[in-house]
């Protein structure tokens, strides 16, 4: 198998109908699945959710992008279905769900009901000073929580991640009886979590916004028949009405009209399209009607390879992210060995340090909280990713994190074209006359006069209206 990037950015292969798995089974069509899986709250999980998809029959390959908490799955819908893939992922509980085509994924997502819970009779324990029965729901909050880090370390096997951390953590806290403490740490890192995924839904939403420049059902021109745009083959003509996104790659076969390629090409002037033109998915038709026929699949269509590019790039791991990632793997287990040095090490000390355990233990605990690795391993992958969406959305694709960092050490910078930095669109926004050899009457006169042309700076005043005039 290539790299990720390979993967990614090649096209799906059309499937055959000698393809056939281990059991012998046809193969159909490869499909690409997006699913929301709220439940990966750093790269410690990548492991966790390969292991539980790559063993599935029917299943290609599996990416996750950590900071938009997004795993793409192509797999054989004919072997294995996108509801299998879900339920496979939830058994683990990370919480998965399969995103709709143009959405934004998480965006106003509520607290999960195990955060809620917890809070809720965390926030009832706090009354125990008057009636001390309610000291309980403190441990109750801690155990109606925990369900989701319970059943992600055990997916997880012997695996020493963030989950083990928590669970360490709770467990020592209700062993020394602080049953306060124990549901204060379930409920704040649940809330945590929560607000990580809040947090990371801007991220989403940039993905799902390049997903949706291509409209996902066309019309046929021949009958009028709407299909879907994946099911749109190689020759066919579509209708692109004006004031449509253009919904595949191909040529112009009747009509003229005018294109709006800045999504692509950063050109700011709308370029002129007649039988025989070429015109390329997620454009706009301004002005007038054309017949496109199709060049390419939509899955190879030009957004979907750039897609793919954002795809290749979010998942190519800059300098500073590897040096993070290679730390995090020995940070988890030594926060463990000071925390377990820091409950023992004063007891073997003498009796002075045996007089107060319980004191030693507590600061354990703490350390273990206060030392989680999410936030170290998150940073700087969450501002790669929002840097590189931030500039696909605005027509500029980066090839990855190294590349983005290099950006960093440039001092000067060179452009050769209107329309890359600038709008190219000229305007006038007022007179001022200097000295009295020309009034302004006389100024406005010689305006007009020009202003009748057909200049390309006078049209544009044209446009802008009024002129604002000043006399001195």
């Amino acid at each position: 198998m290539g790299s990720v990037e390979e993967r990614l950015l090649l096209p799906p292969p059309p499937a055959r109908s000698g393809d056939a798995g281990a059991g012998g089974a046809k193969r159909g069509k490869w499909e690409k699945t997006y699913l929301d899986v709220l439940g990966v709250c750093c790269s410690a999980e990548v492991a966790l959710v390969e292991r539980l998809l790559k063993p599935i029959d029917g299943v290609r390959a599996v990416t996750v992008v950590v900071p938009s908490r997004t795993v793409i799955v192509e797999h054989d819908l004919a072997a294995v279905s996108q509801s299998h893939i879900v339920k496979a992922l939830n058994k683990a509980g990370l919480e998965a769900s399969v995103r709709a085509y143009g959405s934004s994924g998480v965006v106003g997502r509520w607290p999960s009901p195990y955060t809620v819970a917890s809070g809720a009779l965390l926030l009832a324990s706090l009354f125990a000073p008057l009636l001390p029965s309610l000291r309980w729901l403190a441990l109750t909050a801690a155990c109606a929580g925990a369900p989701p880090m319970v059943l992600r370390a055990l997916a997880a096997g012997l695996a020493l991640d963030i989950n083990a951390l928590m669970l360490v953590a709770v467990a020592g806290a209700a062993a020394l009886g602080d049953y306060a403490e124990a549901g204060a740490i379930v409920f704040l890192f649940t809330t945590a979590e929560w607000l990580e995924t809040l947090a990371c839904t801007k991220a989403s939403a940039g993905m799902s916004s390049l997903m949706s420049m291509v409209p996902p059902t066309v019309v046929l021109a021949q009958t009028g028949e709407v299909v879907g745009v994946r099911d749109v083959g190689v020759g066919a003509v579509v209708a692109v009405r004006a004031g449509e996104v253009v919904p595949v790659d191909g040529v112009v076969v009747d009509g003229q009209s005018e294109v709006d390629e800045s999504s692509l090409t950063g050109e700011s002037f709308p370029v002129p399209k007649q039988p025989q033109a070429e015109v390329w998915a997620g454009t706009m038709n301004l002005d007038g009607y054309i017949a496109v026929r199709t060049t390419a699949l939509a899955d190879n269509s030009t957004v979907a390879r750039m897609q793919r590019l954002v795809e290749a790039a979010q998942n190519s791991r800059s300098k500073t992210q590897r040096l993070v990632d290679s730390c995090a793997k020995y940070y988890t287990p030594a926060v463990v060995a000071v925390a377990a040095g820091v409950a023992l090490v004063p007891l073997l000390l003498g009796p002075r340090g045996a007089q107060d355990p319980k004191r030693w233990f507590q600061l354990a605990l703490v350390l273990l909280v206060s030392a989680c690795p999410c936030a170290l391993v998150l940073s700087t992958p969450v501002a790669t990713f929002c840097a590189l969406l931030r500039a696909a959305r605005m027509g500029v694709l980066i090839k990855g994190g190294d590349v983005l960092e290099s950006l960093g050490e440039i001092r000067v910078a060179a452009f050769d074209k209107t329309g890359t930095i600038t709008k190219g669109e000229f305007s006038v926004h007022g007179f001022h006359v200097v000295g009295d050899k020309v009034g302004m009457s006389q100024l406005l006169y010689w305006y007009v006069s020009v202003n009748n042309s057909d200049h390309s700076t006078e049209n544009k005043n044209e446009k802008n209206g009024e002129v604002e005039q000043s006399g001195g």
